[in-house]
């Protein structure tokens, strides 16, 4: 589905999820927006990834994710894949079992399409639990979390067919008390899925592979959030011009990255960008999907889903060179007011980077 360029303006009475009560938004509304195919419930897409997320989640109709996703849906994350409707359902149960009162909040559904084309989510989340059962990070340790996850989601007529989700499940790890590395090492022990090794080398080639482009300049974002997204990923990540950050960051700009790292200002934003790059020195980027709404009191708010290849030559971030190329699948979401990044969040799975430096595989 291409990009919006520019963003769909917001329909009256539709959706806007930041700051809106959670009892606002569940309320009964009215349709407001063309769903051809989608649930008499939803009263526009937005609604939709708010709704049927707390229909599922905190209602527990986990039954419902056969109704919300196909029998052949594609679900990638950076540690492995999932195929249709009902591996979901059965994830869903393990996350559950783990963690059995997780809240989730929608901090924003940043969204594009519409009902002939199909619709494309963005849907970030802040979730508070507590570890009352073994997890896929090890044993109960009845300690509260909480985590942010980006989950990207391609959806026709009332099911999503493709997911793209990033958890930052080094910020669980450390947590629960656990040590990411060691976490990433028995992962790494167990046997790879075929299918998502095949795909995590076919995304190292492929962004490995992609010719440097630097910008003259950065578009603006309101006008043109796809172009201002890819003007500033070629700009400060692949043509490592760090110093543009001062142009497209507020001085005060807060931003949010994997392990529950907290950044806030020029100095802090652009040292995380080259603390990644330097532990992977040859990396490059490749901006795979944009997509924008306008905020109804001024300004654009912009997600990106991102792939970042390279090859592990750096120490500092992630431990001693190991010598291996890795991929990390991210997603960013930003707050542009006056045409610079006043808040970003950016998410990626740590640990799954870590199995890719300790194991060898994701």
């Amino acid at each position: 589905m291409a990009d919006p360029i520019p963003p769909v303006p917001l329909a009256a009475g539709a959706t806007y999820v930041p700051g809106t009560p959670i009892e606002a938004l569940l309320a009964p509304r009215a349709r407001v927006q063309d769903l051809p195919g989608f649930d008499d419930v939803y009263s526009d897409f937005a609604d939709y990834i708010i709704r049927c997320t707390h229909r599922i989640w905190e209602e527990k109709n986990l039954g419902l994710i056969h109704t919300h996703y196909t029998d052949d849906c594609l679900v990638h994350m950076l540690g492995g894949r999932t195929v249709g409707a009902e591996e979901v359902v059965r994830n869903t149960a393990k996350t559950l079992a783990a963690f059995p009162d997780r809240s989730l909040f929608g901090d924003h559904v940043i969204w594009s399409g519409d009902g002939t084309r199909g619709f494309y989510s963005s849907h970030r989340i802040t979730s508070l639990m507590t570890n009352a059962g073994e997890s896929e990070f090890g044993p109960a340790t009845g300690r509260r979390v909480r985590v942010t996850t980006i989950a990207d989601c391609a959806v026709r007529e009332n099911r999503i067919y493709e997911e793209w989700l990033a958890r930052d499940n080094s910020f669980i790890v450390r947590q629960l008390g656990f040590d990411p590395v060691e976490v990433a090492r028995a992962q790494a022990a167990r046997p790879p899925q075929p299918e998502h090794e095949k795909w995590r080398l076919a995304e190292i080639a492929r962004v490995s592979a992609l010719a440097p482009t630097v910008p003259a300049g950065v578009p603006d974002a309101d006008a043109d959030p796809a172009a201002f997204a890819r003007a500033l990923f070629d700009t400060v990540w692949n043509g490592r011009q760090f110093g543009a950050v001062r142009a497209l960051y507020a001085p005060n700009a807060r931003a949010e990255a994997p392990g529950g790292r907290g950044l806030f200002g020029h100095g802090e934003i652009s040292g995380w960008a080259i603390a990644l790059l330097a532990a992977f020195p040859d990396a490059k980027l490749s901006v795979d999907h944009v997509c924008a709404v306008p905020c109804p009191s001024g300004g654009i708010d912009i997600a990106v889903r991102w792939c970042l290849a390279g090859t592990h030559l750096g120490g500092g971030l992630y431990g001693a060179p190991s010598g291996r190329q890795a991929l990390i699948l991210g997603m960013t979401h930003w707050d542009v007011r006056g045409g610079r990044i006043r808040r970003e969040w950016t998410v990626f799975d740590e640990v799954a980077v870590l199995r890719q430096l300790v194991g060898g595989a994701a």
